[in-house]
């Protein structure tokens, strides 16, 4: 009996609080899930305000790149340089691609270096993320900066590479002309394009990183079908017995028109005849479909890069 009496009560259990009692308790305290997505306007905000962060960092990404070669940044101009030589070499003399294409030097290298621009930012792009864990789980900031900067760090190079550009137009005898304006927009449409497509490959390499590995072989499939080392305009014009499907998908392949559209502005000897109709259109069209989609597509999983 007496140990009926000195037994302790019955525990009680404290029933858990409700989610949305936790909920409310965190907002009056000024509490906020660690690492949530923010909206859209606020992520570009975010975005902008670390602005200087995106440049210093491209900036800072270029100049270590050939820092222990001894041509040092001079290597910005030869790597380019050196492609186009052999492409030449392969395609222009032992192929016969320069057949029928005027200024095939200069029509040649423009192509090389804008396609160059493109491809280096996507695969810069696709190890974006997976290649930069460290500083993505040490430090909080928009991850869409790191895909942005690789895209700006390759502007910077093809900068270099335009310089080399119009010493080699102005030897083969192609005056500087009003026409060389039109490359501004030209790689103002490009960089949004480039950085679309890099910002949907980042997220994609987040998840799956073997796509680095797959990467180079699908744009060098991309490259042999945009015309870079032979003209579009003289194969259509040449072969007549293509599918008629051939020349459109050929001609509205962006990669091509931001070429095509680069040649025009800087070699007067190819002329509007051979771009394909409503091409600043096109061009335009590219740009907002892989700039917004491409940041829309890696915003909706930023709070998932760096886990796991």
């Amino acid at each position: 009996m007496s140990q009926v009496l000195n037994a302790p009560p019955p525990a009680t259990t404290t029933p858990a609080p409700a989610e949305g009692d936790l909920a409310a308790l965190a907002a009056r305290h000024g509490l906020s899930v660690s690492g949530a997505r923010p909206t859209l306007s606020e992520y570009v905000r975010q975005l902008w305000a670390r602005r200087h962060f995106i440049t210093a960092f491209s900036t800072a990404k270029l100049t270590a790149q050939y820092s222990q070669a001894k041509l040092g940044q001079l290597w910005q101009v030869m790597n380019p340089l050196l492609n186009a030589a052999v492409y030449f070499f392969i395609f222009g003399v032992l192929l016969g691609t320069k057949k029928g294409v005027p200024d095939y030097i200069p029509f040649l290298v423009t192509g090389v270096f804008i396609w160059t621009f493109t491809q280096s930012s996507i695969l810069a792009g696709t190890r974006a993320i997976s290649g930069n864990l460290g500083l993505v789980r040490a430090l909080h900031f928009p991850r869409a900066a790191l895909p942005i900067s690789f895209c700006l760090q390759q502007l910077q190079q093809l900068l270099f590479s335009m310089a080399a550009l119009v010493v080699i137009l102005l030897c083969f005898g192609i005056p500087v002309s009003a026409s060389w304006l039109l490359a501004v927009p030209v790689l103002v449409l490009q960089f949004t394009f480039n950085a679309g497509v890099s910002m949907i490959m980042a997220r994609l390499g987040a998840k799956t990183p073997d796509i680095a590995q797959l990467m180079p072989f699908i744009l060098r499939t991309w490259m042999y079908v945009s015309g870079v080392m032979w003209s579009i305009d003289h194969l259509l014009s040449k072969h007549n017995d293509l599918p008629s499907w051939v020349g459109p998908v050929l001609q509205a392949n962006p990669a091509a028109i931001y070429i095509d559209l680069m040649r025009f502005a800087l070699i007067d000897s190819f002329h509007s005849s051979q771009l394909p109709h409503h091409v600043w259109a096109i061009a335009a069209g590219w740009a907002l479909l892989a700039g917004v989609g491409g940041f829309i597509y890696f915003w909706k999983a930023e709070e998932t890069y760096g886990r796991g």
